[in-house]
């Protein structure tokens, strides 16, 4: 677009790329290291029965902390890398949550089961690695200044405007059959989600490329734009996060977690394509690794998720050495971890404990099965008889 400035491909240009990836990785990392650091602190609570609200307790102030440094971190990168560079990064943090979820639960496995159990979760984390090395060296290289200026072109440029326009018609097609079809399908969610986040990681990285320009001494602050975006961002972040409120409400996480992933970044590799026009000067090889990159990620945050194991809240229960017949109870939720009821109610008893030795019961002798009345027993009256 004329008008617009950009930088030319060279040194410069591969240093913000990788400032703005280092910092979405280490951002993304802190995120899931606090969501399991919060995670604990409620396990905790829950398995001791600790009074004390979790909002009480070292761990979640910590986990709070970890996720507004993350958060931030992710902020700053959309100043530095394009859209389509950041937006596949949130694969990092699926693939730092299954670690960490594998490490959180301690579960002690035989080699075959756990080979069996956890394969196509490192199936999947290879290829999400691979994914991130392709589309983070072949990504777009050219930056755009991201003064309000060029921004307010971009916005009143007829693109832009097209995209809008046809973004508004499906998301109103969309709430209407979900509002009043009741069509509660969890890809028609997830479009809304999607389609709000394209616009959100617009105004994400115009607000924070005004703001490192601003701190670099060129104020952008002073301009209407500036505003306009900020609370587009705020409105946009919140309408998506009720939309994500009400389909963990319908879907299990696991299933939610990489749909979210694989629409969400699809969008929004779409409107930076289109709002700041980052492949304008990518040649078709460089396009191609890149999406290959994409696709590899796709399908390693799938498998990922796909093995994922639905998390069941703690409730106490009994195990039973039956060679000793002496029962233990378990009522502390994060010393152990609670056995499959495969979901019926037995309090927790455990059908298979590697730990007990079946005992070996004598056959009984058929010949001796039958009835003989014992010589001690008084006989039974007819009025017994009538009675029974």
């Amino acid at each position: 677009m004329a008008g617009v400035e950009y930088t030319a491909v060279g040194g410069d240009s591969y240093t913000e790329n990788l400032i703005g990836t280092l910092l979405a990785i280490f951002g993304n990392l802190l995120v899931s290291i606090a969501v399991s650091i919060q995670k604990y602190s409620h396990v905790t609570l829950a398995g001791t029965k600790d009074p004390r609200a979790f909002y009480r307790t070292k761990t979640w102030w910590c986990g709070l902390a970890l996720t507004v440094l993350g958060e931030a971190a992710n902020f700053v990168s959309y100043a530095f890398a394009p859209l389509s560079l950041i937006a596949p990064l949130n694969a990092v943090s699926v693939i730092a949550s299954s670690i960490l979820g594998f490490i959180f639960l301690r579960e002690k496995w035989k080699p075959k089961e756990f080979l069996k159990r956890y394969v196509l979760s490192f199936l999947g984390c290879i290829l999400t690695v691979a994914g991130t090395y392709l589309f983070a060296t072949f990504g777009p290289n050219y930056h755009q200044k991201l003064t309000a200026e060029n921004i307010v072109k971009q916005v009143v440029g007829w693109p832009f405007l097209l995209y809008v326009l046809l973004e508004i018609i499906t998301f109103c097609l969309l709430l209407y059959f979900y509002k009043q079809r009741n069509a509660n399908y969890l890809v028609v969610i997830l479009l809304l989600v999607a389609l709000l986040g394209s616009v959100t990681v617009i105004t994400v990285k115009a607000v924070a490329g005004m703001l490192v320009l601003s701190v670099q001494g060129t104020m952008q602050l002073n301009y209407p734009i500036f505003y306009v975006m900020f609370v587009c961002m705020v409105a946009t972040v919140v309408f998506q996060a009720t939309f994500l409120s009400q389909a963990t409400h319908l879907y299990n996480s696991s299933m939610i977690a990489c749909v979210n992933y694989i629409l969400s970044t699809s969008f929004a590799i779409v409107a930076g394509a289109i709002f700041y026009l980052e492949f304008n000067h990518e040649d078709i090889l460089h396009i191609c690794m890149f999406l290959l990159g994409c696709f590899s990620c796709f399908l390693g945050v799938f498998l990922i998720t796909k093995n994922r194991k639905r998390l069941k809240a703690f409730e106490p229960y009994v195990t039973m050495d039956m060679s000793q017949g002496i029962p233990t109870i378990h009522d502390k939720g994060w010393r152990a971890v609670q056995p499959d009821y495969n979901g019926s109610f037995s309090y927790g008893a455990l059908v298979n404990n590697d730990s007990v030795v079946p005992a070996t019961l004598p056959e009984p002798d058929h010949d001796q099965l039958a009835v003989t009345p014992s010589p001690t027993a008084a006989p039974y009256s007819s009025a017994d008889l009538k009675n029974d």
